[in-house]
């Protein structure tokens, strides 16, 4: 089992437990790594010198027992300037560029999103998705993100509300070619187990036939939790893993400090 995660919240942002409570628990669950990525997003954004000092006071205080990091998880509309202290950047889309009054996010409430579709996309589903992947596409190239984060969020409301056919071309075509330019950055994608885990949905992001062409086109993954409690911080890993391995991916990336320091990628076996 792979003992580490590196999408995780407090409540610095919108996570319900302090960042030392966390600590403690990836401890007792054996953990070996551990990544903080609180939000900063124009809805959620956290006080991100109070967040910096705390995870560094962390990071010292036990730096004998587990390897943490100081992450933040940007959004694709967010100024990457607010990122240059952190060790790794998570790059994810919440919002679309439209000129909406207040943020509307994807993922916040099924109101808030059909509202948004019926505000600025016609109640055409499939062109706000279009939309959506037409922006993911460029989250690296806007954020020089390390990862990307649950790639197919838009989804998130889908097995409610079914206003998208997931296997429709108007829906697989233009989220396929966002993840074909994504591969070619040579970004990794999380297996994002975070609406699985809390029992929102019951397929990981991103789903299974969008993971096997992520495979085929040569992708690399890594698995987070997206956790917003410290009971989550390895929920749902077994099913990502299988999952991961029935898609056709043998290995796993890690995020790791060197010798000196720095944060870089290595990979691991998943058997």
């Amino acid at each position: 089992m792979i003992r580490a995660n590196y999408h995780t919240h407090t409540v610095f942002c919108d996570g319900r437990d302090t960042p030392e409570e966390i600590v403690r628990t990836a401890l007792q669950k054996g953990f070996t790594h551990l990544g903080f990525s609180g939000h900063m997003d124009p809805d959620i954004h956290m006080d991100l010198g109070a967040y910096m000092q705390e995870i560094r006071r962390l990071k010292e205080l036990y730096r004998d027992e587990i390897d943490i990091f100081a992450g933040i998880e940007l959004d694709n509309l967010y100024d990457p300037s607010c990122a240059a202290e952190a060790e790794y950047v998570i790059g994810s889309t919440h919002f679309l560029d439209v000129e909406s009054p207040v943020p509307m996010s994807v993922d916040n409430t099924e109101e808030i999103f059909a509202r948004l579709c019926h505000e600025y996309f016609g109640d055409d589903y499939y062109r706000l998705a279009k939309a959506y992947y037409d922006l993911e596409a460029r989250v690296y190239d806007r954020l020089h993100c390390t990862f990307v984060g649950h790639f197919d969020l838009v989804t998130r409301f889908n097995d409610s509300m079914h206003v998208l056919d997931e296997t429709d071309k108007r829906y697989t075509i233009p989220a396929l070619e966002a993840m074909e330019y994504l591969v070619s950055e040579d970004v990794p994608f999380e297996i994002n187990c975070g609406a699985v885990n809390r029992g929102r949905k019951k397929e990981l992001y991103p789903n299974r036939f969008l993971l096997k062409k992520l495979s085929e086109m040569g992708g690399r993954i890594l698995l987070s939790s997206d956790a917003h409690q410290k009971e989550l911080l390895d929920g749902g890993f077994d099913t990502a893993v299988e999952t991961a391995i029935q898609c056709g991916f043998t290995h796993v990336q890690m995020l790791v400090h060197d010798k000196e320091g720095n944060v870089c990628l290595t990979e691991r076996a998943l058997r």
